[in-house]
């Protein structure tokens, strides 16, 4: 379970972002010993950078992950670099895979991603941010 708020050298911090991605022409490859690994590839990525994997799905076609992403990294730079590295590490540890998915290209441009509520006092809130007026 997460922890209410983390907190840095000037911050409180409590961001949730659910992220959506695919395997390259959204081929059903996650299965067997490719979801082991993968599983694994990508919890020790989350670990690296700091990242909490609140929940994840590994699905035939699809990844579905709640992390809580530090505000020191950019939610496009953390998904970057998860897809990137995690391609890399499945094709060194499965060389077959380069037959299936050329130039090293596992995952398909592009991804989902949502900022996810919070509960407060057992209901569910959204932060609202009023917006600034320029003069």
């Amino acid at each position: 379970m997460a922890k209410k708020a983390y907190s840095l050298a000037h911050t409180k911090w409590m961001c949730k972002y659910h992220i959506v991605f695919t395997p390259k022409y959204r081929r059903k490859i996650i299965y067997n010993q490719y979801r082991k690994d993968l599983g694994e590839i990508l919890r020790t990525l989350c670990r690296y950078k700091g990242v909490e994997i609140i929940e994840g799905h590994l699905m035939n076609d699809h990844v579905h992950m709640l992390v809580m992403i530090p505000p020191k990294y950019a939610v496009s730079d953390f998904v970057g670099y998860l897809k990137g590295k995690s391609a890399l590490m499945m094709f060194d540890r499965h060389a077959d895979l380069k037959y299936k998915f050329g130039n090293r290209h596992f995952w398909s441009e592009g991804y989902y991603v949502s900022l996810c509520r919070y509960r407060h006092n057992d209901t569910y809130t959204d932060k609202i941010i009023m917006p600034i007026k320029l003069k």
